[in-house]
């Protein structure tokens, strides 16, 4: 893949007070922020999702596009050429994008189970194949969004859930995995812990089946499918751009915890299908500023862990980046920004007063981008110009995770 990181700028004043270290950080003393910038990320490639996963969902009971949405004011204030949000508000009836990656992988899974798996299965075939035999139940920790996902995809198909949650995430949140007919378990712990007591009851019930968003050294195939199915959202997303006369976007920006979602924009933006000659954008990770996990390791070179506190952008709080994302993202992503919970929540009034419907970990976006833009350096690092487009990652409405919460 491409080469190293090169170069790592702040946010926030220009020009602020600063120190270089050996490795090319800059810190911002007067804010005590940080940002980051790769001048090589363009070059990098990766291996992009297999293209009958759309394919796939579009055979789903439920299946349609989600809206992308321009909006002429945001390029203004941005000063921008265009700027669209895609708004994964409705994803087959669940408020958030994650139930693409849910069903792929829980596909690929039970499609393993099989004596034919490389047969072209449905969702209902398999609901037929497995629904109700064995007690089999899927097993996952979830902030919130994955975890509803995985219990709408058990109880499409006849199957269990068991979601763990990390008990301090928002009521709604709750009430949504409940809706699913799932056994919730609440644990008093980050979420990074969360995961490993999901990871111990899973190995302990032989009929139970682990569906995590995340990987780690041991456990990497399901959270491989659930980045691939993530991939129908920029397939979608190419056709859109393309009914509006563009070839894609210029500047991607993209929320980012554990980094499945973003590892899966950049498999898309930087895959070896792409021509020599097609649009190579800049890919811009979001995080929380109490969870910087990915930024982190993007300053040191290597995956960083973080302790995690309070945000409102629940499923943004992870400490650990996904072991399968990091060299992708190590190399294919243009710059890293960190934002405060009240930048946050001023995008996610911003949004609301645009007509679009955003919850806090899909305002980040918005937030993440106006934070970059504030540095003129990370605006030149991501070669933007007063024509470019620019694309939002929008991941959950405000019904998923609400900020009155």
């Amino acid at each position: 893949m491409g080469d190293h990181p090169q170069i790592f700028l702040t946010g926030g004043r220009w020009p602020p007070k600063r120190h270089v270290s050996h490795n090319g950080q800059v810190t911002d003393y007067s804010s005590g922020r940080t940002g980051y910038i790769n001048s090589a990320a363009r070059g990098a490639t990766t291996t992009p999702a297999p293209a009958d996963v759309l394919r796939f969902h579009r055979r789903m009971p439920g299946y349609a596009p989600t809206r992308l949405h321009e909006s002429a004011e945001l390029a203004g204030t941005l000063g921008v050429g265009r700027v669209f949000i895609k708004e994964e508000a409705v994803r087959f009836g669940l408020p958030a994008f994650k139930m693409v990656g849910a069903s792929w992988a829980i596909h690929r899974a039970l499609a393993e189970r099989t004596e034919d798996p490389d047969f072209d299965w449905t969702f209902d075939d398999l609901a037929e194949r497995f629904g109700g035999t064995g007690g089999m139940t899927l097993v996952c920790a979830t902030d919130g969004n994955h975890g509803r996902a995985v219990a709408h995809g058990a109880r499409m198909l006849g199957l269990g859930a068991r979601v763990f949650v990390p008990a301090q995430i928002g009521r709604r949140a709750k009430e949504g995995i409940r809706s699913e007919n799932a056994d919730l378990v609440e644990v008093d712990a980050p979420y990074d812990d969360v995961v490993m007591e999901a990871t111990a009851a899973a190995d302990a019930d032989p009929a139970a089946m682990m569906v995590q968003d995340t990987a780690w050294e041991g456990y990497e195939q399901i959270p491989a499918w659930i980045v691939e199915g993530y991939s129908t959202i920029f397939r979608e997303l190419d056709a859109q751009l393309a009914d509006a006369g563009l070839e894609g976007p210029d500047v991607m920006v993209t929320p980012c915890g554990v980094g499945s979602l973003i590892q899966a924009t950049a498999a898309h933006y930087r895959g070896s299908d792409r021509s020599a000659d097609s649009l190579k954008p800049s890919l811009l990770s979001v995080e929380p500023d109490g969870a910087p996990c990915l930024l982190e390791s993007l300053k040191a070179g290597r995956p960083v862990a973080v302790a995690t506190g309070h945000t409102r952008m629940a499923g943004l709080n992870c400490g650990n980046v996904s072991t399968i994302a990091w060299p992708i993202l190590r190399d294919g992503i243009d710059a890293a920004v960190t934002i405060t919970d009240d930048e946050d929540l001023a995008a996610v009034k911003e949004l609301e007063r645009l007509q679009i419907d955003a919850g806090p970990c899909g305002a980040a976006s918005l937030a993440g981008l106006q934070r970059a833009f504030a540095d003129p350096a990370m605006r030149e690092g991501m070669a933007v110009t007063g024509q470019s487009v620019v694309v939002l990652l929008s991941t959950e409405s405000r019904e998923a995770n609400p900020v009155e919460d």
